[in-house]
């Protein structure tokens, strides 16, 4: 399912990153790589803040729906 659909605080492990390759590529620049484990902190809007590989990331629900979970 996509991290945009996951509950808060609730860890779950990313089995793949999905969109364009420019696009896939700043994804898992910022650490969201497949095995890492992420963690919604809280959802406000049309954004998200994660805890991936212990720093807190902001990214938009678009984003968010390209990184699939476990």
């Amino acid at each position: 399912m996509p991290l945009s659909m996951v509950k808060q605080g609730e860890p779950n492990k990313i089995c793949r990153v999905g969109g364009r390759e420019d696009t896939r590529r700043f994804i898992e620049n910022l650490g969201f790589v497949a095995g890492a484990v992420v963690t919604v902190i809280s959802v406000t809007g049309g954004s998200m803040i994660v805890n991936v590989k212990d720093s807190r990331v902001a990214i938009g629900r678009d984003m968010a729906n390209k990184i699939m979970v476990v």
